[in-house]
């Protein structure tokens, strides 16, 4: 078992311990990770970047991860698979020798 697919099991045996599957539908679990993702940025707001308290960015990013975890587990979807999947797919889209260095977005980079 990977470490990833070892959290998401621990994280739905946290959530079956207290009967809360009836509230983690797809829909509330997508609303979930959003808040989740506000709160981190909350913790950046009006400050620098090296300013934010890193226990807090820890429980939230914690947060952001579980929710996202879950959400994945419910459409049966493997982490490692679909992250693995993305890469593949960006690396295509910013080739290293015209994305390295530039915030451009894919179709703005000159080939």
């Amino acid at each position: 078992m990977s470490d990833i697919q070892s959290i998401i099991t621990q994280l739905i045996r946290f959530r079956d311990e207290r009967d809360w599957a009836q509230f983690h539908n797809p829909k509330d679990l997508a609303l979930a990770l959003s808040i989740e993702v506000s709160e981190l940025l909350e913790l950046f707001l009006w400050k620098n970047a090296e300013d934010a308290d890193t226990d807090k960015l820890k429980d939230e990013l914690a947060d952001v991860f579980s929710f996202a975890f879950l959400l994945a587990e419910k459409y049966q979807l493997d982490v490692e698979q679909i992250i693995l999947a993305k890469i593949r797919k960006n690396a295509a889209k910013y080739p290293v020798d015209l994305a390295r260095g530039s915030a451009r977005k894919y179709n703005d980079l000159m080939r």
